[in-house]
């Protein structure tokens, strides 16, 4: 206790957001409001960051720590750890687009896309995508590659750590080690 107040020792800090459009996944920048923002002082002060990047536009599951050991192990290329998005595209997806992305592409500008899973909901003009590595904007371009740009992506999911349907854009909460 110290004034009276009791204090815990947390090795480290987890934290999952919801992140909505219009935030950077940074710590700082002058440019923009950042997903920090959305977090009260106390956790603003912990030198948390984000684990790994959503654009700007892009909403869903953002994990913040300052558990440099976990976020390495979630962003590592030879962990594979899958990333599971929901994109709502222009156009309507089907059979060919599933099969080009699980036989890995190689977009326009050269860059090698690992394997990647598209199951295609509703109409056609939804889907789940499954990633196992993060590449700059991957859903968006690969998706584009295809003639079917995307309108609105979210991330649902990363390794076994799914976004709470309870919380809304903009809402997070602690997570327990477990």
């Amino acid at each position: 206790m110290v004034n009276g107040e009791l204090l815990t020792y947390r090795q480290y800090t987890w934290v999952m957001l919801n992140k909505p459009a219009g935030y950077l996944s940074a710590t700082e920048d002058g440019r923009g409001k950042t997903v920090l923002d959305l977090l009260p002082e106390e956790l603003r002060r912990q030198n948390l960051f984000p684990v790994g990047r959503l654009d700007k536009d892009t909403e869903g599951l953002l994990l913040l720590t300052d558990d440099g050991p976990l976020g390495h192990a979630l962003l590592s290329p030879k962990n594979h750890v899958d990333k599971v998005y929901y994109a709502k595209v222009e156009g309507r997806l089907d059979r060919t687009d599933a099969e080009a992305l699980a036989a890995g592409m190689v977009l326009g500008d050269g860059l090698h896309c690992l394997p990647a899973e598209l199951e295609p909901l509703g109409d056609g003009s939804q889907c789940h995508v499954t990633l196992r590595e993060g590449k700059y904007h991957q859903v968006k371009r690969m998706l584009t590659a295809r003639g079917k740009p995307v309108v609105y992506l979210k991330r649902l999911s990363m390794g076994p750590i799914a976004l709470d349907p309870a919380l809304a854009p903009g809402e997070w909460r602690p997570l327990t080690g477990e």
